[in-house]
């Protein structure tokens, strides 16, 4: 991320950036769960990206002496020295999904850093933050807090910023930028991710499809070291949020059946024994879709382990999605994307069968 030139960054801006942008831009789409035969640690001292023991990892600075060392699943260690200017780090999946992150550790900062679980989605463009830690500034210094959600033991308050004409993982570009700062500093526990999207796409912050996620740690004109452990996690826990609109039931499915005035688009991401799918449902009709369910058919062997923006049930089979209470209106022309990260045991096929209320979809 890039700053500008003073003594703090700008408007809690975090790190990621600019030529860290570049590198992670250019780094293949890798998201592994586990790996048969365990790599030995491996020292980094200059910008890469890639996977290590099952995990995505990325390593990047402007300047200054940063040592990483690369451990046991999803185990690093990092140690950046004073003159650093700027530097991130971290072990996560490419690509994220809205799972539960356990993470474990230390984290010590002299100055400016930070411990956070962060992200970036396309279409639309968001760079996001759960940040769970931080030193002598925080990142959310001159943002307007649009709520909070409370979860995982504290409350976090949750902001937007934009970044005009910036680097990114697209290159250079006007994109926003999602937070949620947690009010309790803690360093180990358990992020329901999804209970932080959710709150998020409740105040109109509407997340893409995604592309890596990492429990990063940053130190910005700082030194420090952190020695930090992150797992995937169980199902989403509980969460309160500030209230928001209800969206009505589902609609009556057309009389007879027929086609509804739906189309339905797949961004399917497989890797060795997990997949996430992006789905995006379009009303191509002249009226209103005011509550909807979308039923669809997994392929065989496929398992739902979590999902975004709607509930699913059941996990396999025959699966109906139905709107969450903030997405349940769809006006003509419009669309909403829900998603799910699922198992499989070798077969990576797309879902099928779409109907949206009951009728066919395109």
């Amino acid at each position: 991320m890039n700053h500008v030139a003073t003594h703090r960054r700008h408007r809690g801006r975090l790190l990621i950036g600019g030529a860290c942008a570049v590198v992670l831009a250019a780094a293949a789409a890798v998201a592994l769960t586990g790996t048969a035969n365990a790599e030995a640690d491996r020292t980094v001292t200059s910008n890469t990206t890639g996977t290590h023991n099952g995990y995505f990892f990325s390593y990047w600075k402007d300047n200054g002496n940063v040592t990483v060392t690369l451990g046991a699943g999803g185990s690093y260690s990092v140690q950046w020295a004073g003159g650093t200017n700027n530097t991130v780090v971290g072990k996560g999946w490419k690509p994220g999904s809205s799972h539960t992150v356990n993470y474990s550790g230390t984290f010590n900062v002299n100055g400016n850093g930070y411990l956070a679980l962060y992200g970036w989605t396309t279409n639309p463009l968001i760079e996001y933050y759960v940040v769970e830690n931080f030193g002598s500034y925080n990142p959310s210094t001159g943002a307007q807090r649009l709520g909070s959600v409370t979860t995982d033991g504290s409350t976090y308050d949750i902001y937007r910023t934009q970044r005009v004409n910036q680097p990114s993982i697209i290159g250079t570009a006007t994109f926003y930028q999602y937070w949620s700062v947690r009010q309790q500093k803690r360093t180990g526990g358990t992020i329901t991710t999804a209970n932080h999207f959710n709150a998020w796409a409740g105040l109109g912050l509407n997340l893409g499809a995604h592309d890596y996620q990492i429990l990063a740690t940053e130190g910005y004109q700082s030194s420090g070291s952190s020695s930090i452990t992150v797992t995937e996690g169980p199902g989403p826990g509980p969460t309160t949020t500030s209230p928001r609109p209800s969206s009505p039931g589902p609609s009556s499915p057309p009389p007879g059946g027929g086609t509804a005035a739906c189309q339905v688009t797949n961004t399917l991401n497989p890797w060795n024994t997990g997949l996430t799918d992006n789905i995006t449902i379009t009303n191509t009709g002249t009226t209103a879709i005011n509550g909807w369910q979308l039923r669809f058919t997994l392929a065989a062997g496929q398992t739902i382990t979590s999902g975004w923006n709607a509930t699913y049930s059941p996990s396999s089979g025959q699966v109906t999605a139905t709107n969450a209470s903030y997405n349940g209106s769809i006006a003509p022309g419009a669309s909403t994307t829900i998603g799910f990260q699922a198992n499989h045991s070798g077969n990576t096929a797309a879902p099928s069968g779409f109907t949206l209320n009951g009728a066919a979809c395109r």
